[in-house]
């Protein structure tokens, strides 16, 4: 069970400190809710009914730096595949994204930045839905990897590329 204070990565909010628990009048009766601070979006708050169980299973713990490290790896090891229909490329993205599995969003960011090289190397760029999936992603897995690895959202892709390049640099020396 989570408690004021705590750190919990919160559905599609990423990463939030819960701040509090406060009684909230809803349709005449009183009812508790976490009060929850998204940690890299200070002007916002999100209220999460604690008799909820779906909702309060949304907040996770955030995972830890060898967690985190581990993930990154198992990224970089893996090849994405790529799929080519738009709409059921949409479906199965957001179907990731909605259900909280990091590894899994990891692995649509890469195959997401893979295709736009792709898509650039021929003068074109990503579908807006693509982008928009990029950028939901983005918000969930860097603001979790930047708190788990002891960096800022903005350093977790250098992060990444880093590990990449090292890792190709071994598979093929001749580069």
């Amino acid at each position: 069970m989570h408690g004021v204070g705590d750190t919990v990565l919160y559905g599609s909010q990423g990463v939030c400190r819960i701040a509090g628990k406060e009684q909230r009048r809803l349709r005449g009766e009183y009812v508790d809710y976490f009060v929850l601070r998204p940690v890299y979006d200070e002007n916002s708050t999100v209220y999460v009914p604690c008799a909820n169980d779906k909702l309060i299973s949304k907040m996770k713990d955030i995972m830890t730096c060898s967690q985190a490290q581990e993930m990154v790896e198992n990224v970089v090891k893996s090849d994405p595949e790529w799929i080519t229909d738009d709409n059921e490329r949409k479906l199965r993205f957001q179907e990731i994204l909605n259900s909280g599995d990091r590894l899994g969003t990891l692995m649509l960011i890469k195959s997401l930045y893979l295709h736009r090289v792709f898509q650039e190397e021929r003068g074109r760029h990503l579908h807006q839905n693509d982008e928009t999936m990029l950028k939901q992603a983005e918000k969930l897995v860097y603001g979790e990897l930047a708190l788990a690895l002891g960096m800022t959202p903005e350093e977790v892709l250098p992060y990444i590329m880093k590990r990449v390049v090292s890792s190709t640099a071994v598979q093929n020396p001749a580069g």
